[in-house]
């Protein structure tokens, strides 16, 4: 071969390709100022007065320096150290940096206290668009923010308690330090419900609590068990739940002793689970533990109970934060991505798919800022009963509603969706928890029939919301009509009780976004979830709707 025909420059054919066509990261946009449906509900629902402090909230978790915390607490997940290197037992659980830097800033920007330091009209509505914003960056460190929040209620029974604890549960501050709480400002709440041969069946544990001295509320007592499930062990004190003389009571189990000596609550390991992974759950053995009684004797479950309804309302809060971040990944993917000769966006076929996955995030948001909204009244009987169902239903669907959303907008984004180094991945492995934790689908469709059978007025209140649009569509006048009849077969209930909350759920989202104003997203919705479509994959949505505009309301880019 002649000289002349091999490469005069080599090294140009080592650059075998330059890259194109592929989305860039979402990141350093506002995510609140790009989400239509979050602003519209928070003027809507009476918190438009904390607009600009959402907005600013929103633009730091659309930073590229916050997205990545996610990414790191998730990449190095939390480490157990049973014992210091000189063999004394310290049960540490140590995380990476981007843990703290997220719990610090969930907690330095008050979701876990300021409806409670601050209860003004729509402060629930606010808490709820800040931890929207906030729970898109990651899943886990949500956990003891949820907790320490939903504490609150519970330790107000007992105020020999409640006037020790509550002052640094409530500041806006995190101390990770391995220290006695006496020692701290700031302070964190954990909860260890669930035993081995219990689940969500509370009243089977065999945890046992003894008086130290005097019985009854505040007091000190010994606690000698287990516990199958304790998330984020590093909080500085945990609600569990006991059998005392009395029968199942709760208790606050501090980390540390009064003395500050550490207290014998010790872990045997940490849960190796699929999703969630940023926060430690893990199982602990209580070897005569200290702990003070709270609430009345005997009456645990309806002093936790408290707050297990407020991490409840946070698990639909979490999920609608999740379905709102899938889509928002998808849309952005759509508008960046070539393929077949036009965007991704332009396509009738991705149209109809992310059209759908945004109508989903839209009757989500309705739904969780109508229950903010009455966690904002609760000295109104109607809102009270209005939650009463409104919680276990809410929790119940829009859980559910989340795993089969993030393998969707998965799909939309393609093989770049399932890596690791991509979001969706993530948010695919977290989806299922919400459903599981704080009570299964079947414990929150039982518990909301357990509500309607003990209160009847219940169901008229909530037949009473949905009537405020009736005449308004004939497609939902119609399922109301089925749903009330529904109610009042009383035959087979509990076999029924998972198509009943389902069509509570749905129905209560179809008007809630009637009263939301939007005809577009309203009878795209009813169209597409009620009556014939109501099985049926995402991306099947009748002919003659807006996709364009119901996707505009999503895409993080655009407002």
């Amino acid at each position: 071969m002649e000289s002349s025909n091999l490469p005069q420059h080599p090294d140009v054919l080592a650059n075998t390709h330059e890259v194109f066509n592929q989305t860039p990261p979402l990141v350093n946009y506002n995510a609140f100022e790009g989400d239509t449906a979050l602003k519209e509900a928070v003027i809507r629902e009476g918190a438009a007065w904390a607009i600009p402090q959402i907005s600013a909230h929103g633009a730091r978790t659309g930073s590229a320096e916050v997205i990545e915390w996610g990414y790191l607490a998730n990449e190095f997940k939390p480490q157990f150290h049973s014992h210091d290197r000189l063999g004394n037992r310290v049960d540490l659980i140590k995380y990476h940096d981007g843990y703290h830097n997220m719990m610090r800033f969930a907690l330095e920007s008050g979701i876990h206290s300021t409806p409670w330091t601050d209860p003004k009209s729509g402060a629930h509505v606010a808490r709820a668009a800040m931890g929207i914003l906030q729970g898109q960056i990651d899943a886990g460190h949500i956990c003891p923010i949820t907790m320490t929040f939903g504490a609150v209620p519970a330790l107000k029974n007992t105020p020999s308690i409640a006037n020790e604890w509550l002052p640094k549960i409530l500041t806006k501050g995190y101390d990770p330090r391995n220290v006695p709480h006496m020692e701290k400002q700031a302070l964190t709440i954990g909860m260890g419900m669930t035993e081995k041969q219990g689940g969500s069946d509370v009243r089977a544990n065999t945890t046992r609590a003894y008086a130290l001295g005097k019985e009854g509320s505040g007091e000190a007592y010994e606690l000698i068990g287990h516990k199958w499930f304790t998330s984020a062990p590093m909080c500085d004190g945990f609600l569990m739940l006991a059998q005392s003389t009395g029968g199942l009571s709760c208790f606050l189990v501090p980390r540390w002793k009064p003395d500050g000596s550490k207290n014998p609550m010790q872990v045997q390991r940490l849960k190796n689970k699929m999703g969630n992974v940023s926060n430690a759950s893990s199982e602990i053995e209580l070897c005569g533990a200290f702990g003070w009684m709270v609430g009345e004797e005997g009456r645990g479950v309806p002093t936790i109970i408290e707050m297990v309804g407020m991490t409840r309302f946070d698990c639909m809060m979490g999920s609608t934060a999740s379905m709102r971040q899938g889509a928002a990944q998808a849309i952005h993917h759509a508008v960046h991505r070539s393929a077949f000769g036009d965007k991704l966006i332009n396509k009738p076929a991705m149209q109809n798919v992310l059209a759908d996955l945004q109508l989903e995030v839209e009757g989500a948001l309705a739904m969780t800022m109508r229950m903010a909204r009455a966690l904002d009244n609760p000295t109104d009987e109607r809102e009270k009963m209005l939650l009463r169902l409104g919680l276990p239903a809410g929790k119940y669907w829009i859980t559910k509603r989340n795993p089969n959303h993030a393998y969707e907008a998965m799909e939309c984004i393609g093989g770049n969706g399932v890596m690791d180094d991509f979001m969706m991945a993530r948010l695919y492995r977290d989806a299922p928890i919400n459903a599981i934790w704080e009570g299964s689908g079947n414990v929150q469709a039982l518990d909301m029939l357990r509500a309607m059978e003990k209160t009847p007025e219940t169901v008229h209140v909530w037949i009473d919301e949905l009537n405020k649009t009736q005449g308004e569509n004939a497609a939902l006048d119609q399922t109301v009509a089925k749903l009330k009849d529904e109610l009042m077969d009383f035959r087979e209930m509990e076999y029924r009780a998972r198509h009943i909350v389902e069509q509570m759920a749905l129905t209560m989202q179809s008007s809630l976004l009637i009263q939301a104003g939007n005809e577009t997203v309203a009878d795209a919705f009813i169209q597409s979830r009620l009556g014939a479509h109501g099985e049926r994959n995402y991306g099947t949505l009748p002919r003659g709707i807006d996709c364009s505009a119901i996707i505009d309301r999503g895409n993080p880019l655009t407002h």
